[in-house]
């Protein structure tokens, strides 16, 4: 396990990139870490992530207790324990409002049908969690259907929740969540959008446990030729309706 130093020093680096990458906003979105079996590291309450020093960081105990630190936690707090109580295997966890993959919610539109290769191969499909007020113990409930099972969840208008055995690792889910939606909102603009097959998918799962790749992901119940909803571009007029203010965001 990685020195509390490193963990800090991680921490300060990957709140930096959220902000400069315009995933998260103002005092949005909140990082953890796992220093010990019943301690974590976790950002402050009402910080930017873009301007985290290392001594504002707080060490909270399981049950949410400072341990350290001259700040009150993230109010989020409650979101991560909950992660961790449920997996073992994760040390960090990145919750960040990335403007496109809540756009997508905020639609009504998923993001769980087998599109990209890559995504499918890395994170599988990615699951919506129910709307949960933001800083009561709403979260916690809704992302446990799901963060047993797979490593990337978007909360419904509440950005994206991702975990990794390290922050750096939780970081890069969510940088290919995002872009996943990019693409898929760009393809969407252009025309219909092609989903992998059966076959297709089924070798990237058999290419992904050859290579043994670590991390939880959930299949797709919609790829198949025939069942996949986004084939028959049922979604499209609805993506049509923010198209032209995403872009916006796509653009800056």
């Amino acid at each position: 396990m990685r020195s509390e130093y490193e963990l800090r020093k991680e921490m300060v680096e990957i709140g930096r990139r959220l902000y400069e990458k315009e995933l998260v906003a103002a005092s949005d979105g909140n990082l953890s870490a796992r220093v010990s079996d019943n301690e974590f590291l976790i950002t402050p309450s009402g910080t930017c992530l873009g301007f985290l020093k290392s001594s504002e960081l707080v060490l909270i105990d399981g049950e949410g207790r400072r341990l350290q630190g001259g700040q009150k936690p993230t109010s989020e707090y409650r979101l991560h324990l909950e992660v961790y109580r449920l997996r073992e295997d994760v040390g960090a966890v990145v919750h960040a409002h990335p403007p496109l993959c809540t756009a997508f919610s905020v639609a009504g539109v998923n993001l769980e049908e087998c599109v990209i290769p890559e995504v499918v191969f890395t994170l599988g499909a990615i699951p919506t969690a129910e709307y949960a007020t933001p800083t009561t113990e709403e979260p916690p409930r809704v992302i446990g259907e799901y963060i047993p099972r797979c490593d990337a969840i978007i909360l419904d208008r509440h950005g994206t929740l991702t975990v990794g055995e390290t922050l750096t690792e939780a970081y890069f889910k969510l940088e290919k969540l995002e872009h996943s939606a990019k693409i898929i909102l760009s393809a969407r603009m252009l025309g219909k959008v092609k989903v992998l097959t059966t076959e297709q998918v089924e070798r990237l799962m058999k290419a992904r446990k050859d290579l043994g790749l670590k991390g939880k992901i959930i299949r797709c119940v919609h790829c198949t030729d025939s069942s996949c909803p986004t084939e028959g571009g049922g979604d499209q007029k609805l993506v049509e309706t923010i198209s032209s203010e995403v872009l916006k965001i796509i653009h800056g």
